[in-house]
């Protein structure tokens, strides 16, 4: 008995050792701890405030891509992911409770908002185990108009992921020089990259650097009062201003898209450019793509992927004599009433024949030579320059030559010089290959005096940061050319459109005195090596400036082995995209038929905060043309912007304070109508090319986000005609619109 209680005792001591060593251990850690501050070498004050600060992205805005009158182009919009916190470990029982409390009342609303069953909305959130949960397809892609109506519903637990996407208002629009941009994972963060174009190579002043915002909370996640933020402020990417024109663009992309439905060509490419600044006001290629709606793209072509007038380097054919022309007159060998004889012409033991079978049109002055397009006359001036003075002339119209245009993989071309019938061949176009934007380039020179400028689409770069703006200044890429030889030049070249003999007669514009050379250039087999044969064949052209004796514009056309049926010509094909849009564009620009006179131009006045009436009086007193959108009393809105500059006769949309209501846009082109889409935010679905035929609401329709409206357009001739089945009341009441309109060079456009 007296062991037993030894052992105890014994027992009892070794107990009390180890808790007086264990008590003091901690003693000692927990005195240790509160006389350092650190555990392990860690500063405790730092981990506690590490597992409570918390930080959030702010998200930089990439830079808006915008044309010459600060139309955009493309922007950045938002789109949101729905999620639902499910987790049991956050407590239903906080004021402000972080996970769905009410699971059949949350799919109920949600269902109302976005495309699932309420049934299938309620098993996601039944799911048992997880800590939130998604929606597929159906949570992505939440408008920022559907967001704020889910919000409104005050649904616990519902959580938004915002995502930056890329907006393109205008659809297929210049898109091979725009381009687009897409989400990438890059550092464990998403982000819009350029992938083509002014989006790619333009992607490092376009792209913004996030900032963020620290801030302390409480274990359940809520901001501590008081908390101290540290905030760094993102910096917004920068803006790039095109020298595009957004109303010339959509009238290449409109006149390209009827002709393209018409002769399916393999690729078609056309530039509308100032030759007195080297600006590119339009450009536009086939095939093409919606950069919004990739997913319809068809087919392989790599030529969708290229920006054909800046990398496609091709033959140029008979427009290249434009060149020769000019350099046979600055040698002072051309002399327009000197005869030669037609037919054929020997280089060595080659023969170079004129394209009527060789034929020729016997003993004809230079002058109808140059009319006819003649091969021979042209192989003759050139042996009268010397096939060296020729080269040179070719130097310095930069041929062989990157232009140094502001894109990227641009093509130099090759001139091929090296052999006599290379050099005879070249000074009509075939052989040496040539780029768009040389031809652009070059062309410049005949229609500015002899100054050639470096053709260029980016206008400027802003920093919204800092409002700081980089502007492009016009370049001179050389003077190749005297202006007296430019001058004649293009006397020359006028007749080609209205000589006798001319083989542009289809390019003549009624009222416009255009000077320009036609083109038709044959295409190298890559299996053969020899030149293909078949009337659809070649490529197509015309180069034409205009008005002639002082050009505005010079536009040049191409088109590549158009489908041709019964008696079409590649000629008549490529004037459907020439004569309409430049008609159009001199028009648009202000330039009369007939000289080069203005007219008057207005600017928009201020209108937002005033009456409906006050301000459809103020409008209308700039000759102007109101359009309402909206029932309510007060215009709460306007475009163009106030300021804005436009040709007397065009329209100024104003949304009112009330309900939003569908305008009248029959007979509108396409451009009026997006102002429409713009102000009221709801993007048309439009089908066909040309001016409204019809719009799916009617006029006077109260519209809203939820809206579909289906917009058809029409060629402009189509136009004409259904304006004339029109009843005469309507016709009576808008006469006096329809005469600022035509007055303003509008009325043509639409009646041609």
């Amino acid at each position: 008995m007296k062991r037993r209680i030894g052992n105890m005792r014994r027992g009892a001591l070794v107990l009390f050792i180890f808790f007086t060593i264990l008590f003091l251990l901690v003693s000692g850690r927990f005195l240790y701890l509160q006389i350092t501050g650190e555990a392990n070498g860690v500063p405790l004050a730092a981990k506690a405030s590490k597992q409570h600060l918390k930080s959030s992205v702010l998200e930089a805005k990439r830079g808006s891509i915008l044309d010459r009158k600060g139309e955009v182009l493309a922007e950045d919009t938002a789109s949101y992911t729905i999620a639902a916190v499910v987790s049991d470990k956050l407590s239903k029982s906080t004021k402000n409770p972080m996970r769905v409390v009410d699971e059949e009342k949350t799919a109920q609303i949600l269902a109302k908002y976005i495309p699932m069953d309420e049934s299938d909305i309620l098993d996601k959130l039944n799911e048992k185990g997880k800590y939130q949960v998604e929606f597929g397809s159906a949570g992505k892609n939440i408008s920022t108009e559907t967001k704020a109506k889910i919000d409104k519903e005050d649904l616990p637990g519902i959580e938004f992921t915002r995502q930056s996407e890329r907006f393109y208002p205008n659809g297929t629009f210049a898109t091979q020089l725009i381009g687009f941009a897409q989400q990438e994972e890059k550092k464990n963060t998403t982000i819009l990259e350029g992938k083509m174009g002014i989006e790619s190579s333009y992607n490092n002043q376009l792209t913004g650097t996030n900032g963020k915002i620290d801030y302390s909370t409480d274990r359940m996640g809520y901001i501590l009062p008081n908390s101290k933020n540290k905030v760094t402020k993102a910096k917004d990417g920068q803006d790039i201003t095109l020298t595009l024109d957004k109303k010339i663009q959509t009238f290449l992309e409109d006149t390209m898209a009827t002709v393209d439905a018409k002769y399916k060509p393999k690729n078609m490419m056309a530039v509308v450019a100032d030759p007195k600044t080297g600006e590119i006001l339009a450009i536009s290629q086939r095939p093409s793509f919606n950069p919004a709606d990739r997913s319809t793209i068809k087919g392989n072509s790599s030529s969708i992927w290229q920006d054909l007038p800046v990398e496609y380097a091709y033959e140029p054919g008979s427009v290249m004599k434009i060149i020769s022309l000019a350099s046979a007159i600055d040698t002072n060998v051309y002399n327009p009433n000197e005869y030669y004889q037609s037919g054929s012409y020997k280089v060595g033991d080659i023969a170079i024949h004129d394209h009527n079978n060789g034929n020729g049109w016997g003993s004809i002055p230079y002058r109808e030579g140059v009319e006819r397009s003649s091969n021979v006359a042209f192989a003759k001036l050139l042996n009268k320059m010397g096939t060296d003075t020729f080269k040179n002339y070719l130097d310095k119209f930069g041929f062989g030559e990157k232009t140094g245009i502001d894109l990227p993989n641009e093509t130099n071309g090759k001139i091929l010089y090296n052999y006599p019938i290379e050099k005879v061949t070249t000074v009509f176009g075939q052989g040496t290959t040539v780029s768009m934007m040389q031809m652009i380039q070059a062309a410049s020179a005949i229609a500015s005096d002899g100054t050639m400028k470096q053709p260029y689409v980016v206008s400027s770069v802003k920093d919204p940061n800092t409002g700081k703006e980089k502007e492009t200044k016009t370049t001179v890429a050389g003077k190749p050319i005297s202006a007296d030889t430019a001058k004649k030049t293009r006397d020359e070249l006028k007749n080609v459109i209205s000589g006798e003999h001319g083989t542009g007669k289809l390019y003549a514009i009624p009222g416009y005195e255009v000077a320009g050379k036609t083109g038709t250039s044959q295409i190298p087999n890559p299996k053969t090596g020899k030149y293909m044969t078949g009337a659809e064949n070649y490529i197509f052209s015309f180069l034409g400036m205009a008005p002639a004796d002082n050009p505005e514009l010079v536009i040049y056309v191409t088109m590549q082995q158009p489908q041709l049926t019964g008696s079409e010509t590649g000629g008549e094909a490529v004037s459907e995209v020439f004569n309409p849009v430049m008609k159009n564009s001199l028009q648009y620009m202000n330039i009369k038929p007939g000289d080069v006179e203005k007219l008057s131009t207005e600017k928009v006045p201020v209108l937002t905060g005033k009456s409906v009436d006050d301000a459809k009086k103020a409008v209308k007193d700039k000759g102007l043309e109101p359009i309402v959108v909206g029932n309510g009393k007060k215009i709460v809105q306007q475009l163009p912007s106030a300021n804005s500059e436009l040709m007397q006769g065009q329209k100024v949309i104003i949304m009112t304070d009330g309900d939003m209501t569908a305008p009248n846009m029959v007979t509108w082109s396409k451009d009026d109508v997006l102002k429409v889409s713009e102000i009221t935010g709801i993007p048309f679905e439009f089908s066909g090319s040309g001016y409204v035929k019809s719009q799916s609401v009617s006029a006077g329709s109260v519209i809203n986000s939820e809206t579909k409206m289906k917009i058809t357009l029409t060629p402009p001739e189509q136009i004409s005609q259904f304006n004339q089945n029109h009843d005469q009341d309507t016709a009576n009441k808008n006469k006096k619109a329809t005469d600022i309109r035509e007055n303003a060079g509008i009325g043509d456009l639409l009646n041609q």
